[in-house]
């Protein structure tokens, strides 16, 4: 985004000059006759610089300065004034302002002080935004757990794809986490504080689907007693989340099609138009261009949907996330439950490591649930080799072996007790980087 000058000034002629002035310079620049019409144009994150007169009928410069600097400390605010009052230009800078000019000024000097100010706001525009990655990174890692590549990719995927509008595809199976990866999208992104809807499209009955997703306005049709806000129409301005999207019925798609090239929709049995700001996720277990070539899903709506495609990877795939996810889902059980928790041991670990998991995430939290309260047996392994759980539980005994000595080579050695060549070629071969464990900042 380009930064911006807004000029404030009830002299018209002094606008106009300044404007000539700054835009010659480079400058975009926006003008103002009141201060109260500039007050409401600023944002939090203004990326820019306000150039106000203090002496102006109504809210003058420095009532301007003050109600700025509430709405954002280290917003730069120079102020221009044509009377030389030192006592007012030091209430100025004691209030805030990054400088102060008295007019007449020289091009010159106003260019200088504006270059100065422009470049400090870019710096701490920059350094909000670095933490607010790091603030979000903490953040998603906290909820959707996993140290795995494939989570890791996952958690930076959404984390570019949030702040966006565009469509987003997910890929998984069945109990992969798939409605928690669309809230991570809607929560880190600028709809958060908007409705999220989620809608599973092979659990409504294709009569009603049309209802359902549009809504109907009372007498639409037999039956229809009263207006119906929509899914589509409720998730308006925040996000939609479609699960098994293959199961949506072909003359629905064809409708939903029309409404995201449109942006509008119009309920069942009215013919007013509504417009619609909102994003949609969808999910769905096979390639839905494979559905479209065995005629069973549109092509040009899969296109539409999967403007970006995220793949959820199946528990099966990140075993070194098992020990981490399980006692989080004991931990969950026993405090929902009142029940004591029993970290699994070693060979608990084995079992849960050598287990096939078809049901993925969703099947874990059951076990971790069904374990808490004394029930069924512990699952065993299936169709995984001796060799592939013998991986799988290595890797997790050097993951927390680093986690407990925050990355310290030697001592996770003398626990171990590995020569440091043989550490290094695991660590390598199970993707362990040692200052993924380190305490300090």
């Amino acid at each position: 985004m380009q930064a911006q000058v807004y000029l404030v000034d009830d002299e018209a002629s002094i606008r106009e000059a300044v404007r000539q002035w700054l835009e010659l310079s480079g400058h975009q620049v926006r003008l103002f006759a009141r201060a109260e019409d500039c007050l409401a144009a600023v944002t939090p994150d203004f990326a820019g610089v306000v150039v106000s007169d203090v002496r102006m009928p109504g809210m003058d410069g420095l009532a301007l300065l003050g109600r700025l600097q509430a709405l954002d400390a280290d917003l730069p605010v120079i102020l221009l004034t044509a009377h030389g009052d030192v006592a007012l230009a030091v209430s100025a800078m004691r209030q805030g302002a990054y400088d102060f000019l008295e007019k007449p000024f020289s091009p010159e000097a106003l260019l200088g002080d504006l270059g100065r100010a422009l470049e400090k706001r870019r710096l701490v525009l920059e350094n909000r935004q670095l933490h607010r990655r790091v603030d979000d990174q903490s953040a998603l890692a906290r909820r959707l757990l996993g140290v795995s590549p494939g989570i890791v990719r996952l958690r930076q995927q959404i984390l570019d794809l949030a702040p966006t509008p565009v469509n987003v595809l997910l890929r998984g199976e069945t109990g992969s986490g798939k409605e928690l990866v669309a809230r991570c999208l809607h929560d880190f992104g600028p709809r958060a504080g908007k409705a999220f809807v989620a809608l599973n499209c092979a659990a409504i009955p294709e009569q009603l689907f049309e209802s359902e997703l549009f809504g109907h306005e009372s007498g639409a049709f037999t039956g229809a007693q009263g207006r119906r806000i929509g899914k589509l129409e409720y998730a308006n301005g925040g996000t939609l989340f479609l699960d098994e999207i293959e199961s949506m019925p072909l003359a629905q798609q064809v409708k939903l099609l029309r409404v995201l090239q449109e942006q509008r929709l119009e309920r069942l049995g009215s013919n007013q138009s509504i417009a619609l700001d909102l994003r949609i996720v969808a999910a769905t277990k096979p390639d839905l261009l494979e559905e479209a070539r065995a005629g069973r899903f549109r092509e040009d709506l899969a296109y539409r949907l999967n403007v970006a495609e995220l793949h959820l990877p199946p528990l099966r795939a990140r075993r070194e996330d098992i020990p981490l996810l399980f006692d989080h889902f004991l931990a969950e059980a026993g405090a929902r439950l009142g029940r004591p928790v029993t970290p699994p041991g070693a060979a608990r670990l084995a079992q849960l490591l050598g287990h096939g998991w078809p049901g993925n995430v969703r099947e874990l939290a059951n076990a971790a649930e069904r374990e808490v309260l004394g029930l069924g047996a512990p699952p065993t392994a299936q169709g995984n080799s001796l060799a592939d759980q013998l991986e799988a539980f290595e890797a997790q005994c050097l993951r927390a072996a680093l986690a407990r000595h925050g990355g310290e080579i030697k001592a996770v050695m003398d626990e171990l007790q590995l020569p440091r060549r043989t550490l290094n070629e695991k660590m390598q071969r199970h993707g362990l980087v040692r200052a993924d464990f380190r305490d300090d900042d």
